[in-house]
């Protein structure tokens, strides 16, 4: 199996460019990821692999939980400085392209568990 870290990075980079379709042109490349970012996507791996099951909202709740316990909370933007994130709510309450991300998430690790 791919190494959890080379799993995350591809997830990142999908994430990346999802996100640029999608108008949010704030994320940057793996390599120059803050380390709570790039971190957070080796816990999403990790939370997956050991979750084969977890539904999209699973997987947000999961994100959501390790934002909360790290200080984040709402805000209309991402702002690193105030820990500040709009997907800080209930995936009910996500717009339905946001939603997606989980979905793509979950998808690219499954790919990597075959």
């Amino acid at each position: 199996m791919t190494k959890i870290e080379d799993i995350a990075k591809v997830c990142h980079q999908t994430n990346k460019a999802y996100c640029q379709t999608i108008g949010d042109n704030s994320q940057k490349d793996w390599d120059n990821a803050a380390d709570w970012q790039r971190q957070s996507a080796i816990n999403g791996v990790h939370h997956r692999l050991n979750n084969p099951d977890a539904t999209p909202e699973d997987m947000h709740n999961n994100w959501l939980k390790e934002k909360t316990e790290q200080g984040w909370v709402y805000g209309k933007y991402k702002d690193e400085q105030k820990k500040t994130h709009p997907c800080c709510i209930p995936y009910s309450e996500l717009p339905t392209e946001q939603q997606k991300k989980d979905s793509l998430f979950s998808a690219i690790v499954d790919v990597f568990r075959q």
